[in-house]
């Protein structure tokens, strides 16, 4: 039986997730729609939709939930009133969300409160941060959990989730770095005018609980790495609150040995990313994805990395053996070591055949669905 599966994306990121996920349920005969907004929509960000767009065999439904300096909890709002709105006219068997975004919680509150199934992917992960309380919230409200470790399901089953509602597929991102990226360093250098034969990667996100203080985080990372004498791959922050004083930093940045770049295509990040010397900063990729072919983070060796470890701030410290101390302890256990647990799977093979979608809107959870 062919069922509607809706997939709600807000960044680069979640997209580069939910699409192999999505390809898979399209591939078996189901009818997938992307709900759109977000990040995405933004000029800043590089107007990322067009890359949504391109997914053949699917449909795209667009929605512009915030303006530039938007609060969360404006954001939060507006995409509940949206998110509701399309989903009463286009009737979902299914929504799929990740992680743990604004909009990602708004699609689980939306999915909650009409007692429609909900998949939440990769919900079980720990930072020390608000991110941590979106993503746990987020699984509360799902009814289904597709975790990319034992460990998350562990966490998960902790908050209280049956056990039949929790599958362990692997991580989405890492199946598709684990294989050919489809396109070559050169073609990648051409494509966004890199002009380094050698560089590292910087990536440097807003912490939205440290916002006094961000800018300088920013500049104390970024002013250790121009003093290093190396070039770096710079891509821009995510919209959180905090991200234009990184922006004032980066635009003061050498051009001559930084390239700014608004976004990236997931393929063309896979490539640059396995082919850098290291990746630097306080996204998540840095533990998660670049570990597999790089070094990441401040554990590069070349000086000075002091700066470093003071730029890099609280927002991955939860990933790793230190936490956030405004946080108390997690109740579920120690994150154990940055990458513990992360691994390469067949998350796309795992979500279409087992269980397979229709597995998963044919079980009857506890918590009040038809």
């Amino acid at each position: 039986m062919t069922r509607h599966l809706l997939f709600l994306t807000g960044t680069r990121a979640d997209f580069g997730k939910l699409e192999p996920l999505a390809a898979a349920a399209r591939d078996a005969g189901h009818l997938v729609t992307f709900f759109v907004t977000g990040m995405h929509m933004m000029d800043r960000y590089g107007l990322t939709r067009n890359e949504v767009r391109r997914m053949p065999g699917i449909a795209v439904e667009e929605f512009v939930n915030q303006q530039e300096g938007d609060p969360q909890d404006l954001i939060l709002a507006r995409t509940v009133t949206g998110f509701s709105a399309f989903v009463h006219r286009a009737r979902p068997d299914l929504i799929v969300l990740h992680g743990d975004r604004i909009e990602a919680m708004a699609g689980a509150l939306v999915a909650a409160t009409n007692y429609i199934r909900s998949a939440h992917v990769e919900g079980g992960e720990v930072s020390g941060t608000i991110d941590e309380v979106f993503r746990h919230c987020n699984t509360k409200l799902c009814t289904h959990h597709f975790v990319s470790s034992e460990a998350a399901a562990r966490r998960v089953r902790a908050l209280g989730e049956p056990e039949e509602t929790i599958h362990a597929i692997g991580s989405p991102e890492l199946d598709f770095h684990a294989r050919p990226s489809g396109v070559t360093l050169d073609e990648v250098r051409a494509h966004y005018a890199i002009p380094f034969a050698e560089f590292g990667i910087a990536t440097f996100h807003p912490v939205t609980s440290e916002q006094d203080t961000i800018g300088r985080q920013a500049a104390d990372l970024f002013g250790a790495l121009a003093d290093s004498g190396r070039s770096f791959v710079t891509i821009a922050p995510n919209n959180d609150p905090g991200s234009q004083a990184i922006f004032e930093v980066l635009e003061k940045l050498p051009r001559d040995r930084f390239r700014l770049l608004p976004s990236m295509r997931f393929a063309h990040f896979s490539e640059l990313m396995k082919n850098a010397a290291c990746m630097v900063g306080n996204s998540s990729a840095g533990v998660r994805e670049a570990p597999l072919p790089r070094p990441a983070l401040a554990r590069h060796r070349h000086p000075p990395v002091q700066p470093l470890r003071r730029a890099l701030g609280h927002r991955l410290r939860g990933r790793g053996p230190r936490r956030d101390p405004r946080f108390p302890a997690h109740p579920l256990g120690p994150p154990g070591r940055p990458a513990c647990g992360f691994r390469p799977g067949h998350s796309r093979a795992a979500f279409r055949g087992n269980p397979r979608p229709a597995r998963v809107l044919e079980h009857q959870p506890a918590k009040g669905l038809p």
